[in-house]
């Protein structure tokens, strides 16, 4: 168990080669090209699959929030224009992917409320590509399977009874102890950029601690923070409230300049189509 544990962590420590803007060591094993390829193929993928909306009010008012807020991207996270596309689903969700891909399910317009707060939700998924989650997720996966190998390597040749629960366990304890922790801090992480974010880009960041008021009426069965890869929405809302002391004067600062986007939500969504319609 500890050479198991010191396998895995000398694997991490190896590979937390960059530093996030939040100051924290992350380990990426893929190259931005290579990201910016999964990413794209993933996209063109989903517009095959899922069908795309149609109504030019939703995609005005998607593309004028995703387009302030993906004007005050760094070039570094991704060079060219941002494709977004509006997809007829009932989906609460919207992803942004490596590559300069924005995605956004007409669900979720359901649960936004206005411009700030879907500023909100496009903030904290570009936030993930900012700070290169993908590329750490992937390389966390990659890294664990290695350090799961090599468990069930060293238990094959020792005198450890149950093996095959042995390496069940650990199974779970990477998932737990790593796995998801790991994916809590990107979420985390992306609260607070997307947030920043949002306000240089002349969105009201107190919309993001409503909208997750919002969200948190829709999961009330969520299980524990501790077995969920996101945190729990009571910590998300206190992340946000608290880092409004930062990000408020950037908010500010973009209001006394008259950057105040004026993207307009229509009043009503057009309900996604059945499953019958799509066929």
């Amino acid at each position: 168990m500890k050479n198991f544990y010191s396998i895995c962590f000398i694997l991490f420590a190896l590979s937390a080669c960059s530093t996030s803007s939040t100051g924290r060591k992350q380990m990426s094993l893929y190259s931005n090209a290579e990201l910016n390829q999964m990413g794209i193929t993933s996209f063109d993928q989903m517009k095959k699959e899922i069908p795309i909306s149609k109504d030019k009010a939703t995609n005005d008012f998607v593309i004028c929030v995703a387009d302030a807020i993906t004007a005050n991207v760094s070039q570094s996270a991704h060079q060219g224009e941002w494709e977004v596309v509006v997809f007829d689903s009932a989906q609460v969700n919207a992803f942004a992917l490596p590559g300069g891909k924005i995605g956004v399910y007409t669900g979720i317009l359901n649960v936004t409320e206005n411009q700030d707060q879907l500023a909100a939700i496009i903030g904290h998924e570009v936030g993930h590509v900012i700070e290169h989650h993908s590329n750490e997720r992937l390389s966390a996966n990659k890294v664990s399977n290695v350090g799961m190998a090599v468990a069930a390597i060293a238990l094959g040749v020792s005198d450890v009874d149950n093996k095959g629960l042995w390496v069940a366990g650990l199974g779970i304890g990477i998932q737990y102890g790593v796995i998801m922790p790991y994916s809590r801090s990107h979420e985390s992480e992306a609260d607070i950029v997307g947030q920043d974010l949002m306000a240089r880009s002349g969105f009201a960041p107190q919309a993001s601690v409503q909208l997750w008021k919002n969200m948190s009426k829709l999961s009330k069965d969520s299980p524990p923070e501790f077995m969920s890869t996101h945190p729990s929405n009571e910590t998300r809302i206190n992340q946000l409230n608290e880092h409004l002391t930062v990000s408020q004067p950037y908010y500010l600062a973009e209001r006394n300049t008259g950057n105040t986007p004026q993207c307009v939500k229509p009043k009503v969504i057009p309900a996604p189509p059945t499953e019958k319609a799509k066929k």
